[in-house]
């Protein structure tokens, strides 16, 4: 129910329509509304109830929370989002990051030369990826204040008069959040306020999506960062005031309906979200890779280098693992009972720091009854540690 019309004395009642007409992302992409988009990172979202087409631009959102129960659209929004912004950005000006726990959904997309990295699916890997993005805004701040700029934007104005290298605006795109938040709650939610808070001005935005939006998936520090949202259909009013605030996305018809709540709105639009199929998805993915854009894959090893070496540093190191490394390489020799015997500890927790140690290449792989091969030296120790 729509209480005033805006602009008449009347109130309105909407009334979904027999025969739905399907809004395909082409016709929204071919319109003068996204030619009309100065902005690398726009979205074709699709057409409100008085039939204009919706384009918004995520540097405006400036992070975006999509929700919504299995079969709503959320998918293909996904996916349409993707493409509004490949039809639009330069591998140089976008680069993406998306992060695909089901492994399935966002597949497609490996080997775009706008992926910073390739699609990343185990969630333990997605959290470091995250982490990457934080050190990322850090690094463009302190570029920002070296060259005395505030954003993205005026840098890569600098940047071009100088004929210097401009800086690509990165948008982290996760399918869903609550396969990251069973293995990694507390850091996932903590890199992604921190992202949300102050990354803006520097060019990384997040887009989140979730078919669980309960409290314990969408946070209130989340919500609270997250201007922007998108509701699909969901099951009960309480799903929708997780997402909106508000009720109404438990009445949508599903199929792409959704309710669209950009940040300075004072209540959420309906709009009917567009469509691409999957052959069209894999013919614009081919012709962008057929056009061969060179990939520099320099960049890309050193990013995917700082993410697998963070995993192993964040898994819970024993307290005497240092001790270990250090005995270890001194005396040239390693087992499960000659930590025990050396840190008088059971031998599930000496066996536990054979494996640390393997995992961060002190000590060789198991060979039967054999003590474990110590592979490095005194001096190359001193020398990976800096002294």
């Amino acid at each position: 129910m729509e209480a005033p019309i805006p602009g008449k004395a009347a109130i309105g009642i909407e009334v979904p329509n027999r025969n739905k007409t399907s809004v395909y992302l082409r016709s929204l992409i071919e319109s003068k509304e996204y030619k009309a988009v100065s902005s690398n990172i726009p979205f074709a979202l699709g057409k409100d109830i008085a039939g204009k087409n919706i384009i918004a631009s995520i540097d405006k959102m400036p992070h975006l929370l999509i929700a919504g129960a299995t079969g709503s659209g959320k998918s293909v929004c996904i996916n349409s989002l993707i493409m509004s912004i490949l039809f639009k950005g330069k591998p140089d000006e976008v680069k993406l990051i998306l992060v695909d726990p089901k492994v399935v959904e966002l597949s497609v997309y490996n080997g775009l030369p706008h992926l910073l990295i390739p699609v990343v699916t185990d969630p333990r890997k997605a959290a470091n990826a995250l982490n990457w993005a934080v050190s990322e805004m850090t690094n463009r701040y302190k570029v920002f204040a070296a060259n005395s700029v505030r954003d993205i934007q005026t840098y890569n104005e600098k940047m071009l008069r100088e004929n210097g290298e401009k800086m690509p605006q990165i948008v982290i795109i996760i399918d869903e959040l609550a396969d990251l938040m069973m293995v990694a709650s507390t850091e996932v939610e903590e890199y992604i306020t921190r992202i949300a808070q102050l990354a803006r001005a520097c060019g990384i935005h997040l887009v989140i999506a979730t078919q669980r939006p309960s409290v314990d998936v969408i946070t209130g520090v989340i919500k609270a960062n997250i201007p922007s949202r998108i509701a699909f259909a969901v099951s009960s009013h309480i799903d929708s005031r997780t997402i909106l605030d508000t009720g109404g996305a438990e009445k949508l018809l599903g199929k792409g309906d959704m309710l669209y709540h950009p940040m300075g709105l004072p209540k959420p639009v309906r709009i009917q979200g567009t469509f691409i199929s999957d052959d069209e998805i894999k013919r614009v993915v081919e012709s962008i890779k057929e056009q061969q854009i060179e990939i520099k894959t320099g960049k890309q090893n050193e990013i995917i280098e700082e993410i697998e070496k963070a995993q192993v540093q964040d898994e819970d190191a024993d307290e005497f693992l240092e001790q270990a490394i250090e005995m270890v390489v001194q005396d040239g020799q390693a087992s499960a009972s000659y930590i025990q015997r050396k840190f008088k500890v059971g031998y599930s927790r000496a066996a536990r720091i054979i494996d640390q140690l393997e995992e961060r290449g002190i000590v060789g792989g198991h060979e039967g009854s054999k003590p474990r091969k110590v592979l490095i030296t005194k001096e190359e120790l001193d020398e990976m540690r800096g002294n």
